[in-house]
């Protein structure tokens, strides 16, 4: 439980009316899961208004109301927010409702169109392998301490990262590595969170049903670099056309990888058989059991994260060929003869 006026820190306010002293239990932005106690967030989303289940929220017991407009009647004794941008305010809020929780552990975000997933679960494995206690929020699972949650959406909505990186921070998680979408990026999932370093993969053509043009996708990625502060380090792709564009505006430490080109961090395949590949990273060669060009660059970005975050080449070598191909993402089968 906090005061309202405490989880309102940072947020965007056009006009309150009644007081924010009040204390709240908990968030809801969907109405059908509103209680006694809680503060109510009205986003306007792509298929529903939350406006239009204010009256809802306060029959079922909100005792406050976060809004981009002020409704046409006002309840007498209900506390109502106006904001510039609700979902920026929830992002926000949620994060400020659970003391800040991703400042509190090193949480690294991973963007672009592929091997988002790829790379996050793979430093995953490595981190816990290396004795860290992890947390891994994917397109494929949230997981932490031994246990697993489906996930229904590459970056889920607020309240709920904050929710379980609360939950991490509880049980003293220290590494967190998270798909960072586009969709959640422009939904403002991610708004209020402390990123340690952002990795940016590669761009193609996809979710252009959502974004419109390739240009409004891709320069939704580059926000999620614009906003890393400068205690954070950026890490990118530049074998991607896009890689250096993303990094222009960032006030994180830059760093680059690639397999074609000159960068901070380099690999070149040796040898690639059924069965794997012999790689060259950093003059120094490692045998890994996934396959295809496209994990060259994933192994290499789990790399550079790695040593960027203090670890030494040696053991980051040994770990990476112990890995195996993630479930579901280009595995190999053999069958008899």
């Amino acid at each position: 439980m906090k005061k309202l006026k405490d989880i309102l820190y940072g947020v965007a306010i056009e006009s309150i009316v009644g007081s924010t002293g009040i204390v709240i239990e908990a968030i809801q932005f969907d109405s059908r899961k509103v209680q006694n106690g809680v503060l109510f967030v009205a986003q306007k989303g792509v298929v529903s208004d939350g406006h239009d289940f204010i009256p809802m929220a306060i029959e079922k017991g909100a005792v406050a109301i976060v809004c981009e407009t002020l409704p046409e009647h006002c309840k007498t004794g209900m506390v109502y927010v106006v904001v510039a941008n609700a979902s920026e305010a929830l992002g926000l809020i949620s994060s400020n409702f659970y003391d800040n929780p991703s400042s509190k552990l090193k949480l690294i975000g991973v963007t672009g169109t592929n091997g988002k997933t790829t790379v996050a679960s793979l430093l995953f494995e490595l981190f816990s392998s290396l004795g860290y206690p992890c947390g891994l929020l994917s397109t494929v699972k949230i997981a932490y301490q031994n246990k697993e949650w489906a996930n229904s959406h590459t970056t889920p909505d607020a309240l709920t990262l904050n929710k379980h990186l609360s939950d991490m921070v509880n049980i003293g998680i220290s590494h967190c590595f998270m798909e960072v979408s586009s969709h959640g990026i422009a939904q403002s999932r991610i708004t209020g969170l402390s990123f340690t370093a952002g990795i940016f993969t590669n761009l193609s053509h996809d979710h252009l049903d959502y974004h419109g043009d390739f240009k409004s996708y891709r320069d939704i990625k580059k926000v999620f670099f614009d906003q890393l502060p400068k205690t954070a380090f950026a890490l990118t792709n530049i074998d991607d056309k896009n890689g250096a564009f993303m990094l222009q505006n960032t006030k994180a430490k830059i760093y680059t990888y690639a397999v074609k080109c000159h960068a901070d961090y380099k690999a070149q395949i040796l040898e690639c058989e059924f069965s794997g590949m012999l790689l060259k990273i950093q003059d120094q060669e490692l045998w890994t059991s996934l396959v295809g060009e496209f994990n060259v660059q994933n192994i290499l970005a789990v790399y550079a994260v790695t040593e960027l975050l203090g670890e030494s080449s040696i053991e980051i070598l040994k770990q990476l060929s112990l890995l195996k191909p993630i479930r579901g993402r280009f595995e190999t089968f053999q069958t008899e003869e």
